[in-house]
């Protein structure tokens, strides 16, 4: 496959590793050659790479096959999936599921990564509601500020939220930073 034919999502085999295109970015500066920018991250370990490639080179493409499935619940160390169609049950542990559980409760429906048969990842959504369990008071008349407290999600994720935001409240945070968004 060309390399300006690259799309975030798609997963591609590079140094006989799995990677899959989280961001895209065709340049063209000026009067040099144009290339393409792509963050990957490694399925195996999980680590992200910035890689750039020449406009035109040739990528070897891997297909995933895309299932819907519902998450379960944890059980030690491994958290149980169970597709939406046929009820299978599968189990995945937490190098290959990275942060993904400091995100989504149990009973949400979470696409799941296969390549030949064996489940590599997840597509984390892009936010997420949570419940805040833990922070402390909120400041009364406190309004949008640029300071931050602590907080704690009924997931055990620990955020900064603005003052306003107390206790029983949801609100939304960014799966690729961990950040407070909004209010739910």
């Amino acid at each position: 496959m060309n390399s300006t034919d690259l799309r975030p999502g798609m997963a591609i085999k590079m140094d006989n590793n799995l990677f899959l295109i989280t961001e895209y970015t065709h340049v063209t500066p000026g009067n040099l050659r144009a290339f393409v920018q792509i963050k990957i991250r490694n399925l195996k370990t999980g680590s992200i790479i910035d890689k750039r490639l020449r406009s035109g080179e040739e990528v070897e493409q891997v297909d995933l096959d895309r299932r819907g499935m519902e998450y379960l619940y944890k059980q030690g160390d491994k958290f149980v999936f169970m597709d939406s169609e046929n009820y299978e049950q599968v189990e995945l542990s937490t190098d290959i599921l990275g942060d993904f559980p400091l995100y989504i409760l149990p009973n949400t429906q979470i696409i799941v990564l296969w390549c030949d048969g064996k489940a590599i990842s997840v597509e984390m959504p892009k936010t997420v509601i949570l419940e805040v369990t833990d922070t402390p008071p909120g400041i009364k008349g406190a309004t949008a500020t640029n300071q931050l407290k602590e907080a704690t999600c009924e997931t055990g994720l620990k955020t900064r939220v603005p003052p306003f935001i107390n206790i029983g409240e949801k609100i939304i945070i960014s799966t690729d930073s961990g950040e407070y968004k909004s209010r739910a």
